[in-house]
């Protein structure tokens, strides 16, 4: 449960509420610029049988599949596209191809990299669920992790994760050896290129990479050589949460779609949100869950346009398309 804030400066809080809602402050636009998406189709419920999920937490599509984390089950479960069940890999354990609460995922080039929280690593595997090759393991040091959430890759097959518990984004060569990292190990914090408990990561067509900061309630962007270049979630980015629009309360995972929109899982707010890649308000949509907890937890963009989730309270995947 999050704690909730106190603050004796109650005068400059409602100085920057009321910035925030008349839309001067990073995006925060208090009212839709496009129609919010409508909910196609939803499958799944909880249990461990084929297309049943025990806390799903991350979603990755191609033109003809759909791959969902399925985290408690150890597992990854494929689906096509109209929610057929099409098979499965991985078991829970930490031994290679056995996964240890699979994360966010990413499919680049033909594979599937698969963050995972329990074993410290990331595990490449080929669509077809053959197990390719294992990056990083358990640690503080360069290359290492600590839960990572996500993973970005680039053209050129370099690697950018989200490390969550050490509180940093790492930049790895496409075999797995260490470039360098934005954050600084083990300590949060609230200013421009820190984070706390970064969750996520995407890369725009541009190269920016775009950092999911989970509990710092914000997104932030940095340029392809690392310089930091912008910020946002609540008023100028300072990590407020809060349920207006363009506010976040802990972004679980980000995804960039075909025309450069960026899309945010606002977890404790039960919605997705999108922004233009500026960071103004476009427009937020979801669904209040059926079941204890909360929804909006993993998102990602298909080249048409649709977007795809995976409801956590709920046990399902979720495809909504534009007005």
């Amino acid at each position: 449960m999050r704690n909730i804030v106190k603050w004796s400066g109650y005068s400059m809080l409602g100085l920057l509420i009321a910035v925030t809602l008349i839309g001067c402050a990073g995006g925060a636009i208090n009212w839709n610029q496009q129609p919010p998406y409508s909910l196609e189709r939803t499958w799944g419920e909880k249990g461990s049988a084929p297309g049943q999920f025990n806390d799903p937490t991350g979603i990755a599509v191609t033109d003809t599949e759909v791959f969902v984390s399925d985290a408690r089950n150890g597992r990854i479960q494929v689906f096509d596209r109209s929610g057929q069940f099409q098979r499965t890999f991985g078991t829970p354990g930490d031994g290679v191809g056995e996964l240890g609460r699979p994360m966010n995922l990413t499919i680049h080039d033909d594979k599937l990299y698969v963050p995972e929280y329990m074993n410290d690593r990331i595990q490449v595997f080929s669509l077809a669920g053959e197990p390719l090759r294992v990056i990083g393991g358990p640690g503080k040091g360069p290359g290492q992790f600590n839960a990572p959430g996500g993973v970005a890759v680039a053209d050129n097959g370099d690697l950018f994760v989200a490390d969550f518990y050490n509180h940093r984004v790492q930049h790895l060569n496409a075999d797995g050896a260490f470039v360098k990292q934005w954050g600084t190990t083990g300590e949060t914090g609230k200013g421009a290129g820190e984070f706390t408990y970064p969750t996520d990561v995407a890369l725009g067509k541009d190269g920016a990479l775009y950092v999911a900061d989970g509990y710092g309630n914000r997104i932030q962007v940095f340029d392809t050589g690392g310089e930091f270049l912008r910020k946002w979630g609540g008023p100028f980015g300072l990590g407020l949460y809060g349920p207006f629009k363009g506010w976040i309360t802990t972004v679980t995972s980000v995804a960039i779609g075909p025309e450069g929109g960026v899309f945010v899982a606002d977890f404790y707010n039960d919605r997705f949100q999108k922004f233009t890649a500026m960071g103004d308000y476009l427009t937020a949509f979801g669904t209040a869950p059926d079941n204890p907890g909360h929804t909006a937890m993993a998102v990602d963009v298909g080249k048409d346009g649709a977007l795809w989730s995976v409801n956590f309270a709920d046990n399902r995947v979720e495809q909504w398309q534009p007005e």
